[in-house]
């Protein structure tokens, strides 16, 4: 397919096929649009996310190459067990949705600047109470020490950030994400783009066309109501 740049309008909540995604930049689709729950439901079901700066227009992204982690490959080593074992972590989902994207936020405002801006602040936490974005924490000594959120609708559980304020914690989260999908039949975790540390836990690359044939199979599955209740994950590491 050609190339093309497309430019979305206010009111049509569809977007154009993957496959027109530009080569440079990776994966640019389309600009404009809005955050609505509508468009960002169509978004993820279509394999795309929005991903752009503070002052910038709304970007949407299908990266030819994909990031995912799949279940049964995550990767657990003896340093991440023996931190599991010391930190004895109280595990949550949906309990701190508001503290994990601002956690996450900071975290990387501090490092390297941070595509989580006030538009998608205001758009993921709309999200979370439409029942559509989710967050995982870790609390020690009753302190929130890490976690992740991401947007969950099919087989899919699609990560967004995670952050840490002690060693192993976001990795930690992470782990728990796992067995907590594993639990419940889910299919494997879209991390948008590789890095050296999702690397480390197992995660690989797909090519665009591998992955949108495996969103389309995740897409026949239910996510249980109960799943992302606000609770406490017990045994979640057994």
């Amino acid at each position: 397919m050609t190339q093309q740049l497309f430019h979305l309008s206010l009111n049509d909540q569809r977007f154009p096929p993957c496959e027109f995604a530009l080569k440079d930049p990776d994966g640019l689709l389309a600009i404009g649009g809005c955050l609505s729950i509508k468009r960002l439901r169509n978004a993820y079901a279509s394999g795309i996310f929005p991903w752009f700066n503070e002052n910038e227009p709304i970007m949407w992204w299908s990266p030819s190459q994909r990031g995912i982690i799949e279940l049964d490959e995550f990767h657990i080593n003896r340093s991440l067990k023996k931190a599991q074992r010391k930190l004895n972590p109280v595990v949550t989902v949906n309990m701190a949705f508001s503290q994990v994207m601002m956690a996450c936020r900071q975290q990387r405002i501090n490092n390297e600047g941070t595509w989580i801006n006030s538009d998608m602040l205001l758009a993921y936490h709309e999200a979370h109470k439409q029942g559509l974005a989710h967050s995982l924490e870790i609390w020690h000594n009753g302190k929130l020490v890490g976690g992740l959120y991401g947007v969950m609708q099919s087989g899919v559980f699609c990560g967004e950030s995670m952050f840490f304020h002690i060693p192993n914690a976001s990795k930690l989260a992470m782990w728990a994400l796992v067995n907590w999908l594993k639990q419940h039949n889910a299919h494997f975790i879209d991390c948008q783009l590789e890095n050296p540390y999702l690397t480390s836990l197992g995660a690989k690359v797909v090519s665009r066309e591998e992955f949108l044939t495996k969103l389309n199979t995740a897409a026949q599955y239910s996510v249980p109501d109960t799943m992302w209740l606000a609770q406490t994950l017990e045994n979640i590491y057994d």
